[in-house]
């Protein structure tokens, strides 16, 4: 069986290895005043692996920062992608690129990828990837929908879940809430039943005056585990810092 791993980048920035491919989950390589990653970024763009895919949740910056990756070697890499990212990515140079609406599929070599729902504040999609009995779900940064608890059914179990938790708020927006917290994590957790689960988009901020003016997010990823051991304690929780290899 080939191998099965995640590699954080920084905040929903990952590399996925499944399948005998290579995944990158969306893409954040700069800063901007107001978006900073709270946290190392591992990576640069030259220093990634050849890629078989590049997953894209949804159109925000520190999401989909394809200014930066538009200088990626292979802009022939296939991009699945809402098709909100769609004129942006080919704007940029990208020649493959999938728009998937939720539940839709599609495949590269022997690893599917299934858009799953998300709710955030742009249209978003989460992403359940499989391959050779094994799946990861990717939850970007969506709030916990009712339609989430659809994926066991829909598409069989999950190995790996990498969930958002920080509960991100929106001040100015009378404190709307935009993110899925660490005790909603932990539900939607408890409903996939991975084997391993590992927490992201924590550490985002957007510096001292904005994290009291525009955001408020919890910050500490240990909340989440703390609550998943309660709601669903069969599943291992990782908490790695960028740079981190976790191989299943």
């Amino acid at each position: 069986m080939s191998t099965l791993s995640v590699t954080r980048i920084t905040h929903s920035c990952h590399l996925l290895e499944i399948g005998g491919l290579t995944f990158l989950t969306d893409p954040w390589f700069t800063v901007r005043p107001g978006y900073y990653q709270g946290e190392p970024i591992a990576l640069s763009i030259a220093e990634l692996p050849r890629l078989d895919g590049v997953l894209i949740s949804h159109e925000h910056y520190d999401h989909c920062d394809l200014d930066a990756f538009a200088t990626y070697r292979d802009l022939d890499v296939p991009l699945v992608v809402p098709q909100t990212v769609v004129e942006t990515a080919l704007a940029h140079g990208f020649t493959d690129v999938r728009p998937l609406f939720p539940w839709e599929q599609t495949k590269i070599d022997g690893v599917t990828i299934t858009a799953a729902p998300g709710k955030h504040g742009v249209d978003e999609i989460t992403f359940v990837l499989r391959a050779e009995g094994d799946a990861i779900y990717f939850g970007g940064d969506t709030l916990l929908i009712p339609e989430l608890r659809e994926i066991p059914d829909r598409l069989g179990p999950i190995t790996i879940a990498l969930l958002p938790t920080n509960g991100l708020r929106i001040v100015p927006a009378g404190n709307m809430q935009v993110v899925m917290d660490a005790e909603e994590a932990a539900e939607l957790n408890a409903v996939l039943k991975p084997q391993l689960a590992l927490p992201h988009h924590y550490a985002f901020t957007k510096g001292w005056l904005g994290d009291r003016l525009i955001t408020h997010g919890d910050k500490n990823p240990e909340h989440f585990r703390i609550a998943a051991a309660r709601l669903a304690p069969d599943t291992v929780v990782r908490i790695v810092e960028p740079g981190t290899r976790v191989e299943f």
